[in-house]
């Protein structure tokens, strides 16, 4: 037990540190290129602060939806090992159909389309 009481404390220690360290060392003094938007060289051709299109975001969570079907049916080579395989491929099944037919449903609602 000492000798994790010892490592707690030298963590803790080093935390703090480091903490302490990181408030002084930065420079504070913004300027005019720090406050600006763009650091490629070029100047700003409008606001920087334009708001998204939901159509973006939509199409993002659509992506995320079914990218994480494919992480669901990674494991499913393996599943026919299980006792009842024909369960797992019939919730499988299940699972497919549901997302294809939200795919379709989106599809005729225009929610694919990235431009209007």
């Amino acid at each position: 037990m000492n000798l994790l009481s010892a490592v707690l404390f030298v963590a803790a220690m080093l935390s703090a540190l480091i903490a302490m360290v990181s408030f002084w060392l930065p420079q504070l003094t913004p300027d005019q290129e720090k406050l600006s938007p763009y650091e490629c060289g070029f100047d700003p051709l409008g606001s920087a602060r334009l708001p998204f299109s939901m159509r973006f975001f939509l199409v993002a969570i659509l992506f995320l939806l079914f990218d994480l079907e494919i992480a669901l049916l990674l494991p499913l080579p393996w599943a026919d090992q299980l006792p009842s395989p024909q369960t797992t491929v019939t919730w499988t099944a299940v699972v497919l159909i549901l997302l294809t037919l939200a795919l379709v449903y989106e599809w005729l609602q225009g929610g694919l389309e990235w431009a209007e």
